[in-house]
């Protein structure tokens, strides 16, 4: 074969990469469904703390290579068993409990998860973090105390008019990937604050 051929086999190889990936997504999300959005969220969530700390390193202008492995790991594992799958099932919840053709749906979805699933989630993740990371119970009380209330407030500001994109108008399947692709970006933001 001539190698002119050759390479235009290679560049529409790599040109269809994209899309083969998202047929894989697809065929796994509706083989193993929370499995998938688990690892999703598990991953995003590591990355995420990576780029939060590469952020933080460029913003202190510290010239260190070395990173907190031990962050990521967490984010990955909070993601993997607790955000990807706790999401899958609240937002099917919600689809079940307040389906899309009762009055003022999307409205009554927000709320909901405004209201009484975000402030949960956060508790979970102060408490959840606050155990990887190795501290005890007033470790935590203190962090419930002094934080939980700042970072519910940012997230109901910040996060209200992302969730209520998803679950208005991103398809169910997405959501859980979605709010983890969101998330990466609220994490590269928060680094790039100082916080």
């Amino acid at each position: 074969m001539a190698p002119a051929a050759c390479g235009l086999r290679a560049e529409a190889g790599l040109a269809a990469l994209p899309r083969r990936a998202l047929a894989q997504y697809l065929l796994l999300l509706r083989l193993y469904p929370v499995l998938t959005k688990a690892a999703t969220s598990g991953i995003l969530s590591a990355l995420g703390n990576f780029l939060a700390q590469m952020i933080e390193k460029k913003r202190k202008k510290e010239n260190s290579r070395s990173l907190d492995v031990s962050g990521p790991l967490r984010y990955a594992v909070y993601g993997f068993f607790f955000t990807g799958p706790l999401s899958h099932f609240f937002y099917l919840f919600m689809e079940h409990w307040i389906p899309p053709e009762v009055p003022l749906a999307g409205l009554k979805k927000l709320l909901l998860d405004r209201l009484i699933f975000t402030p949960a989630f956060l508790m979970l993740f102060f408490l959840i973090m606050n155990f990887l990371e190795g501290k005890d119970a007033s470790a935590f009380a203190t962090k419930m105390r002094g934080g939980f209330w700042p970072a519910l407030k940012m997230n109901w500001r910040v996060w209200t008019p992302v969730q209520f994109i998803n679950v208005n108008y991103v398809p169910l399947q997405f959501r859980v990937l979605f709010a983890s692709l969101m998330a990466l970006f609220w994490y590269a933001y928060l680094a790039s604050l100082g916080k």
